[in-house]
């Protein structure tokens, strides 16, 4: 756990302990910017399993793996069973899901969400369909869901997609196609489902109703207009503060998705090739589809980007590149020949590495070998940036594994580029994926030291008592907050995501400045301060150097004391 992993984790723990499962709080600051839903889930998970990180990541895994099936048994609706398990099988080996599902935010399981109401919408659509109760019912729980999942997002896509597609296929004027859709029993079930928190979160934490399109710092104006102007409207519009976030270039934010599709994406030109009239139920599919995947990156094209927002299109392209993997078209072989290519390159390109670092020694932690780029962290990705060669010495087994994976997916399409039926190079492709994703797991591993802060805690247990401040803000260390389940007083935190909850009513006073430090580090009771070593030096300043008792140290962060340790 580290970052907005123990973050989110520590959300769920603070609702499972103080009962209150409407207003999320950090260190007791109401927290308001997020649907609770995951939050729910994770504590839900506590209830039965205990408080474990494995245990807040269960409900992830567990959505993941039905939006897998979902994706399959839609295939399977609209194409044929080789198709739904072609679309299954991309959609679970793609990168993207899996890097992104090592987050803990809830991306995948609105993904979940959005293709359940988009294939409810195509069955009530569809005139050989019979079931429309249960449908209209799939319909509106998936909005619902959504809703209470991350807002308003929840219900713009697939009702965006369903629109623009019913506008191509002329039903967006035709009276007994908005029939066949429920539209009072769907919304009725969407209410039921997502009113009572947004009202009950709205009564809890007034102001009730402001409407201004101003955001600065040190306005509070209740739940309300935090959560629908400041993060949807305003973050849409990028006017939101604080602007703790950072957006991706447009065209790169396009082109990425080749890249969080791999390697299937590399059967994309085929799907081309495929029919998308809406003559038949496989035709109307990919028709939706296509509405699906525009509409979802139309939207980003005018908003913020991260590099994970597109992932609600992944399911839609793994339903083109399923169908696709099915036809006979030549393009095909092309892609597995590229493919076989390309993990050719992969595994020279690694085995070239290993032999460079083969005798680098590796002492410490990864952290010694890194060079931070602290301005590229509000990308989800940034920390990538901090990779050196060296870096690769304490990554060995890992790149080996990963070499040997991408050299057994080029072998197995090599022996069977030839055959007829693209089976067989499919299985070793997505075969050389799961050993590639194993190799990331250890890597990701052995970077738990650099990006968390799992020993501090533990050092922070094993010590005597005493009360806790940290200097930075309250994401710098979460990971100490979730693991010692700790409060916190907060040296000069009062910014990003606890700044707005901080000006509410009744909230704690756990914001302090040097002064206040000072003042409390002087005293005969033990305080601990959790800080960066860049920030050591100023520190000392304040304090003083005797003053400062080093705990325990982990890839540049400290745990001090003010007291001696005996």
């Amino acid at each position: 756990m580290d970052d907005v992993d123990a973050v989110q984790a520590q959300i769920a723990r603070n609702m499972l302990a103080s009962g209150d499962y409407v207003t999320a709080r950090l260190d007791g600051v109401p927290y308001l910017e997020k649907a609770p839903l995951v939050y729910w889930m994770m504590a839900a998970s506590y209830r039965v399993f205990g408080v474990h990180d494995w245990s807040a990541r269960l409900p992830l895994a567990l959505s993941v793996i039905l939006l897998c099936w979902l994706t399959y048994r839609f295939a399977r609706w609209a194409f044929d069973e080789s198709a739904a398990l072609y679309s299954g099988v991309a959609l679970a080996t793609c990168v993207g899901l899996f890097l992104f599902t090592r987050i803990l935010i809830p991306d995948a399981i609105l993904t979940l969400t959005i293709t359940g109401a988009i294939w409810a919408w195509l069955r009530l659509l569809d005139p050989d369909e019979s079931a429309r109760r249960r449908d209209a019912i799939l319909l509106g729980a998936s909005l619902g869901i959504g809703l209470l999942l991350k807002g308003l997002i929840g219900i713009v896509f697939p009702v965006l997609a369903g629109l623009v597609y019913m506008a191509w296929t002329r039903q967006l004027f035709a009276w007994s196609s908005w029939r066949r859709l429920h539209l009072f029993s769907v919304l009725g079930i969407a209410l039921v489902i997502a009113a009572p928190w947004h009202i009950l979160a709205t009564l809890r934490n007034p102001p009730y109703l402001a409407f201004s399109m101003h955001s600065g710092p040190g306005e509070y104006r209740g739940f309300f207009w935090f959560y629908f102007f400041n993060e949807h409207l305003l973050r849409f519009l990028n006017l939101r503060y604080p602007r703790d976030y950072n957006t991706v270039p447009r065209a790169l934010f396009w082109l990425l998705n080749l890249a969080w599709l791999f390697p299937w994406s590399a059967f994309l030109p085929a799907a081309a090739k495929l029919s998308y009239k809406p003559a038949t139920r496989a035709g109307r599919v990919r028709l939706m589809a296509l509405c699906w995947i525009g509409s979802v990156m139309l939207f980003f094209t005018f908003s913020t980007t991260q590099e994970y927002y597109s992932m609600p299109i992944y399911p839609a392209m793994a339903l083109l590149i399923g169908s696709a993997l099915t036809s006979q078209d030549s393009r095909i072989r092309v892609g597995i020949r590229a493919l076989q290519a390309v993990f050719g390159l992969l595994f020279v390109g690694l085995a070239t590495v290993l032999l460079t670092v083969c005798r680098t020694p590796a002492p410490g932690d990864i952290s010694q070998a890194l060079v931070q780029h602290p301005e590229l962290y509000t990308l989800s990705l940034g920390h990538f940036g901090d990779l050196t060669l060296n870096a690769f010495a304490y990554l060995k087994l890992p790149v080996a594994i990963a070499a040997s994976a991408f050299a057994i997916g080029a072998l197995g399409m090599t022996l069977f580029r030839n055959i007829a039926s693209p089976k067989k190079a499919i299985i070793g492709i997505a075969a050389s994926m799961i050993l590639f994703f194993q190799a990331a797991r250890i890597a990701l591993v052995r970077f738990d030291s650099y990006l968390g802060s799992y020993p501090l805690a533990r050092a922070l247990e094993q010590n005597p008592p005493g009360q806790l401040i940290e200097a930075d803000a309250y994401y710098a260390f979460s990971s100490v907050f979730f693991y010692a389940n700790r409060s916190a007083l907060l040296l000069n935190g009062r910014r990003d995501n606890l700044e707005y909850g901080s000006y509410a009513p009744g909230a704690p006073q756990v914001f302090i400045d040097d002064q206040e430090l000072q003042s409390r580090w002087s005293q005969t009771s033990r305080w601990y301060l959790l800080a960066y070593g860049t920030d050591v030096p100023h520190l000392e300043q304040l304090v003083g150097a005797s003053r400062m008792h080093v705990v325990a140290r982990n890839a540049g962060n400290y745990l001090l004391t003010n007291l001696p340790i005996r």
